[in-house]
């Protein structure tokens, strides 16, 4: 793309003011908190994780229950896909007002600015994705989910990394994006807006919380690779 091009300009002139808006030495974190969390055992540890790296980070909810509800409800009416895509971008918003309240650090945002002041104010910002989401004209599909909009989002906002909150036991390294897709921890899209977004990521556990510190400042958690 052309220096020159008012897209770049706007992109770059966006990272400016993120970096502005951060700890120089703690460049923004996106963490994709997922909704099957909602009723783990872990849910509030988490968040008092985070909350102590509030100015730096920020969070993707997953639908979780919310987000399940969507796709029992297609089943029996029958609704297409780009409703029930819609629907699902409502569910992730649902269960993030659900986590704002468990927490005053954290605030709705669901633009870059509102992103932006959240991060400034010292606060979580944890993203209402249906505005900005729509407006990229991302696949209407089952296919995506919070996972590749975390990717999306940490590309979009020029993020410093990504990590993916979720259940199960990881062995630490290096662990494949398409082999996570296959086995169903990341939707079949991850891969690719990984790579696009050209972010490093990685994986977390449920109980993983107390080394999120740690973890955003040297890399702990096994990486996500191979996003060819």
């Amino acid at each position: 793309m052309p220096i020159h091009s008012p897209r770049l300009r706007t992109h770059l002139a966006w990272r400016a003011r993120l970096k502005g808006a951060t700890s120089s030495a703690a460049p923004l974190a996106i963490v994709k908190l997922g909704g099957s969390h909602a009723t783990g055992s872990h849910l509030k540890d988490w968040l008092g994780a985070i909350e102590a790296e509030a100015g730096a980070i920020a969070i993707v909810p997953g639908g979780g229950p919310f987000a399940d509800a969507v796709r029992t409800a297609q089943t029996s009416m029958g609704y297409d896909d780009r409703a029930a895509h819609t629907m699902a971008l409502m569910a992730m918003a649902q269960f993030g007002r659900a986590l704002q309240s468990l927490n005053p650090a954290l605030r709705l945002a669901s633009s870059r600015s509102a992103i932006l002041h959240a991060l400034k104010e010292r606060k979580v910002p944890v993203w209402s994705p249906e505005q900005m989401a729509r407006a990229a004209a991302l696949p209407e599909t089952w296919d995506l989910t919070s996972d590749s909009l975390s990717a999306w989002l940490a590309g979009a906002l020029g993020a410093g990394c990504l990590l993916l909150i979720k259940h199960g036991h990881f062995d630490t390294g290096a662990i494949d994006a398409h082999d996570l897709a296959t086995r169903g921890v990341v939707d079949p899209l991850f891969p690719r807006y990984l790579k696009e977004s050209g972010v490093r990521a990685w994986l977390a556990g449920p109980t993983d919380s107390a080394r999120l510190a740690e973890g955003l400042r040297r890399p702990i958690f096994p990486e996500i690779v191979g996003a060819t």
